[in-house]
């Protein structure tokens, strides 16, 4: 990732905090058009679905993970799709890659290992994830061994009681202090967007977040019970739009928890692009959390190359 696009953060403003307004009936038609409206087919609807593998933050976060596990993900990261069906598409030339590995911080050493040369960073999940009520000075410590292990990307969870309260302040010296922590590393936080309560928490959450210096917001640690859908990220990409304007820095979005269709990923495409244009549908500024989306897509373009459909198992991640 370029160190270049990283958002620095700014002073907190509370009254563009405060000033927050969401419709949410709009924003839920607003939302429903996208998967109506989208009309890739055939030859671009393939190349969409690529461009969505090139943005997973290929993902294993479960209490059974292993370093063989991990290594078989990491694998699967540097070929995410197989030899033939590039062949068939005709960019077998393309240097296809995920855009990360996200794991737990015990299982950084082996995926880096196993990624060693491929220019695909190990990303780790910290602060307390998912729950974050962890106390803060081991939170702060988790991040900075994470980064010390060598991760390159930090995935935070911030603590939703802040939001729930309206302490405002709270939350941006919390991000802005896992941002510190994460040093070089970049920093996701993820607002855990089931948990707010409402859209107009979510939108002041991410503006927070972003003034605070998170270089991506994500909407779900995947482990709560309402997890990534396109209402809620529509005010995500909204705030990300809103302060560019007002700022002129960029900073990323990633979905996650949920998406586990190519159609769905395309969905997701089009918000970006409909939002906030071409510069965000790229991983330096767009991540698709996954951990079984990568086999539709690949079932996805194999019946677009044969006409025929292979049985899921045929698939496997891990």
């Amino acid at each position: 990732m370029d160190l270049d696009l990283r958002n620095p953060g700014t002073p907190l403003d509370l009254e563009w905090v405060r000033d927050v307004r969401v419709n949410t009936s709009a924003v839920e038609r607003r939302a429903a058009t996208l998967p109506k409206r989208r009309t890739v087919k055939k030859n671009w609807q393939a190349a969409w679905y690529l461009r969505a593998v090139t943005c997973m933050d290929l993902t294993t976060l479960q209490g059974d993970d292993t370093p063989g596990r991990v290594a078989r993900l990491c694998a699967k990261a540097r070929r995410p799709i197989r030899q033939d069906l590039l062949d068939a598409l005709g960019v077998a030339h393309l240097d296809l890659r995920v855009a990360s590995v996200c794991v737990y911080h015990q299982l950084i050493a082996p995926a880096r290992e196993a990624l060693a040369g491929s220019g695909i960073p190990v990303c780790a999940v910290s602060a307390g994830f998912p729950a974050g009520q962890s106390p803060y000075n081991l939170r702060l410590a988790e991040i900075r061994e994470s980064v010390a292990a060598g991760a390159e990307e930090i995935d935070i969870v911030i603590s939703r009681a802040h939001v729930l309260t309206g302490d405002w302040q709270a939350l941006y010296d919390e991000v802005r202090a896992f941002r510190e922590a994460c040093g070089p590393a970049h920093l996701k936080a993820i607002l855990a967007t089931g948990e707010l309560g409402t859209l107009r928490n979510v939108a002041r959450a991410s503006r927070v977040a972003l003034m605070a210096g998170a270089d991506f917001i994500k909407t779900s640690t995947g482990k709560e019970k309402a997890n990534a859908t396109l209402p809620v990220s529509l005010v995500m990409v909204r705030a990300i739009r809103d302060y560019r304007e007002r700022t002129g820095f960029r900073a990323g979005f990633k979905p996650a928890g949920g998406i586990s269709t190519a159609k769905q990923s395309a969905d997701w495409l089009a918000l970006m692009k409909e939002e906030l244009g071409l510069d965000w549908m790229r991983r330096d500024l767009f991540r698709l959390g996954a951990s079984s989306l990568l086999g539709d897509i690949e079932r996805q373009l194999e019946h677009h190359v044969t006409g025929r459909y292979s049985a899921s198992f045929r698939h496997p991640l891990a």
